[in-house]
């Protein structure tokens, strides 16, 4: 039987190292094994660096360093999967690459699982309704942004059906790498 492997892309900037506390949690849930991910991470000076950390159930893999450039998004296309499981962060994404590639002309795809939404193929998501941002209760992902933002009361967890997704005038990308970036104008297509 092949080991699982797994993976974190961890921000790094000006050789700041962040939200590694939420990485840690994640790899802990991940593989029941606390790992002390400042012990292996030492990025570069200056610049912003994606850091990719692979780990299996026994012990750190590889760490490697990326410049980082962020993918402009403007347009979202629904694709549904009631069958798609990825609990775990994991370097076999070959479920969400398929579905990635029913992206048309669109930047991203938003995966919608028994009728709710659930996340993008990159980053967790939200939308602005009545004053609020709210993420899925269901992601498929349990994104380190997005268990922070929910510790610090700035995201709630709600049911978040399609209709509210086309209705909503603010959605919000969440992930390590891009914090949480609002995007106000954007086009979903079903």
């Amino acid at each position: 039987m092949i080991n699982e492997q797994y993976f974190e892309t961890i921000k790094c900037e000006d050789e700041e190292v962040f939200n590694l506390e939420y990485h840690q949690k994640r790899i802990s849930r991940t593989i029941a094994k606390n790992i002390n991910l400042g012990e292996y991470i030492y990025p570069p000076k200056a610049s912003l660096f994606r850091c990719k950390v692979i780990y299996d159930k026994d012990d750190i893999i590889d760490i490697s360093y990326f410049p980082y450039i962020p993918r402009q998004i403007k347009s979202f296309k629904i694709v549904f999967d009631d069958k798609i499981e990825y609990r775990y962060k994991s370097l076999n994404r070959d479920s969400i690459d398929t579905l990635y590639s029913k992206k048309k002309s669109c930047d991203e795809i938003i995966i919608v699982k028994n009728g709710l939404v659930t996340d993008t193929s990159i980053a967790n998501i939200a939308i602005y309704k009545d004053g609020i941002w709210l993420t899925p209760k269901t992601p498929l992902l349990l994104g380190t942004t997005r268990d922070r933002l929910l510790d610090e009361n700035f995201i709630k967890e709600a049911d978040i059906t399609v209709d509210d997704l086309k209705s909503c005038k603010k959605i919000a990308v969440m992930n390590g790498m891009v914090g949480f970036k609002v995007i106000e104008e954007f086009d979903i297509l079903t």
